[in-house]
């Protein structure tokens, strides 16, 4: 797989994602996943809890499928409350550092009014290139 990240000095500096990466290979395409477990029941009840959830659940699938957290490309995350997530990104960066490790790819935080789950406080999708 062939991953190339691009950082434009003349855009901000990105701090935990890319500003744009091109990918050659096959594509993984990752539904939303969030705090949900095996059972169909949200666990967790801080943004940092649920966030570890949907992240690893996200990976399950990607690994499933034949990917690694180094082949995401692509990451959204919808937050119903993008205050509390920027509030607590230092913890989510950790997460994120010990999940999918010092891989960046290009991201997007959307804030939304509700999840599918009522109980959800954060949903994460993604795609992923392998060779």
């Amino acid at each position: 797989m062939s991953v190339t990240q691009f950082n434009p000095e003349s855009l901000a500096p990105p701090i935990g994602f890319s500003h744009a990466v091109l990918g050659e290979g096959k594509f993984i395409y990752l539904a939303g996943q969030t705090a949900l477990n095996k059972e169909n029941v949200i666990v967790g009840s801080t943004i940092v809890e649920q966030f570890e959830k949907a992240l690893s659940s996200l990976c399950i699938a990607l690994e499933t499928a034949g990917g690694a957290p180094k082949d995401l490309v692509k990451i959204t995350i919808f937050s119903v409350d993008p205050a509390n997530y920027r509030a607590h990104s230092r913890e989510i960066g950790k997460v994120w550092q010990r999940l999918i490790g010092k891989n960046f790819p290009a991201m997007t935080l959307v804030g939304v009014t509700r999840l599918w789950d009522e109980e959800a406080l954060v949903e994460i999708d993604g795609v992923a290139c392998i060779s």
